[in-house]
């Protein structure tokens, strides 16, 4: 964290009342047993995971609601395939933006039965499952705080919260995700480590390998990053292509960068000639400079890239502390 200017403000903020955000990854076949560590070592009824609630959205609330009144899946589907498939769509707004559903509803007597009844149950649970890594700590007993929820065979013990109740409650959450990338490295090295000992070779250990590895780089400026997380998508090789990253910053730029904002705004062009010396340098902007944003903004080129950066610019030109700053 010091050595890459992470502030603890981001983590832990005195003037901001939410509680922080704990997200760490494990291996994937490791995670159940951290989970456990966890119950074990804080104790059992103090440890839990948390609740999801499915709701009935749009599309389903219609395929439901079609099959409980016995009409027919031809009907339902045709009826649900005219709603947009488009993030935090309603029936009410399908029907305000589709002319064909309003034609649909008039014409067919069953289809507006379907419609009438959707209506009245969008939204509602439906059903409920577990957070993918979501992990409560309570300080004392769970039930103290929430109230929990189990199977029908009383297993899989979750908090009757959800994850956003659960912080109102005043209970911390942390996500303890598996990620497949780690899980693939242990492979690797289990692969890699019999041999090296058949060989009379030391163990290679993950955390030795040099994060300034000449040939790990010349792959990278390559694009070969097949599997290489956060960086194996088609956009993510055509920019890696453009930056020719050569130091471990670059890639930490590049993950950065790959979001709509930086790419709709022409920062990712100006990052990329700036590294290679095809624009001169300024701190931020040729029409709008201050030396007192250089060191700030010295690693990305000028760029206001993170929002480290753009809390510390708010400290030294508008003297916010950097709690402040983080309220911006």
């Amino acid at each position: 964290p010091i050595k890459y200017d992470l502030l603890f403000e981001r983590f832990l903020n005195p003037e901001r009342v939410s509680m922080p955000d704990f997200d760490v990854d494990f291996c994937m076949e490791g995670r159940d047993r951290v989970i456990d560590y966890v119950a074990r070592t804080y104790g059992r009824n103090a440890v839990s995971q948390i609740i999801t609630f499915g709701t009935m959205a749009a599309k389903a609330v219609v395929r439901d609601v079609a099959r409980v009144q016995g009409k027919s899946y031809g009907l339902a589907d045709r009826l649900s395939k005219m709603i947009p498939f488009e993030i935090g769509m309603t029936l009410n707004k399908a029907y305000e933006q589709e002319e064909v559903i309003r034609e649909f509803l008039e014409t067919d007597e069953e289809a507006a039965e379907i419609w009438e009844m959707a209506l009245k149950l969008e939204g509602v649970t439906r059903n409920v499952g577990k957070h993918a890594g979501g992990v409560v700590i309570a300080p004392t007993k769970l039930t103290d705080f929430a109230p929990l929820y189990c199977d029908e065979h009383g297993k899989g013990v979750v908090t009757q919260y959800d994850k956003n109740d659960v912080e109102y409650a005043g209970l911390v959450k942390f996500d303890f995700l598996g990620l497949r990338t780690l899980t693939i490295i242990d492979w690797a090295l289990k692969l890699i480590n019999p041999r090296r000992e058949q060989r009379g070779e030391e163990p290679l250990a993950i955390e030795a390998i040099d994060l300034g590895d000449k040939h790990s780089f010349d792959m990278l400026k390559r694009a070969e990053t097949t599997a290489v997380f956060q960086l194996e998508s088609r956009g993510m090789k055509d920019l890696v292509k453009r930056l020719q990253p050569d130091c471990f910053e670059d890639i930490i730029a590049l993950v950065a960068l790959f979001r709509p904002g930086p790419l709709q705004s022409g920062m990712v062009d100006n990052f990329i000639n700036r590294k290679h010396g095809r624009e001169e340098l300024s701190f931020p902007d040729a029409q709008y400079q201050h030396e007192w944003l250089q060191p700030i903004l010295q690693p990305t080129y000028g760029i206001i890239l993170y929002q480290e950066q753009v809390m510390q610019i708010a400290q030294v030109l508008a003297g916010y502390t950097l709690g402040g700053a983080d309220m911006l």
